[in-house]
């Protein structure tokens, strides 16, 4: 089974990117607005037990932390992808790094750009119609992430949460 590992934003920021979203990204209805930490990967049902303790050891060793989004960005000309920028702090970075190396490795296959994705799988005329419509946009959110989300996807394709850990040490 394939699962991956996510930080939803709150309700009002996933309103926000849900109102380009619906528009500009296929998998809209597959999975609700994410910033991905971890991308798909393949485990059976032993494995993701293993992976479960995994995660929440590693979530008692990191804080809850600020998440800021205050522009939009593209990945064009690599590829046709929309996104809201996420500005890196050490916890997020010190997340994705933990989820890429050791027990959970191997190492990412890409820089980590922490982001939201809005728009995706756009022909090269699209893309450019869009982004320059919307990356003047003055967007600013901020928000604490106090949990992240193991989760694993359905036959037809979306996503659904396996498990929620959440961040801090419980007292």
């Amino acid at each position: 089974m394939k699962y991956g590992i996510v930080i939803f934003p709150s309700k009002k920021l996933q309103d926000f990117a849900n109102s380009y979203r619906k528009r500009y990204d296929p998998h809209y209805a597959l999975i609700p607005p994410h910033l991905t930490l971890k991308n798909a990967f393949e485990a059976d049902d032993e494995k993701v037990k293993e992976i479960s303790e995994k995660l929440e050891e590693l979530s008692n060793q990191y804080e809850p932390f600020p998440l800021k989004i205050n522009k939009v960005s593209s990945f064009q000309p690599v590829n046709n992808v929309i996104y809201l920028k996420c500005e890196p702090n050490d916890t997020l970075t010190g997340l994705h790094n933990d989820l890429h190396t050791n027990f959970f490795g191997p190492e990412a296959e890409y820089a980590f750009v922490p982001h939201i994705t809005i728009g995706q799988k756009l022909s090269d005329a699209e893309h450019s119609d869009v982004y320059s419509a919307i990356r003047m946009l003055d967007v600013k959110f901020e928000e604490t992430v106090d949990r992240f989300h193991l989760l694993y996807q359905l036959e037809n394709g979306s996503w659904t949460v396996y498990e929620t850990f959440r961040l801090g040490r419980e007292e």
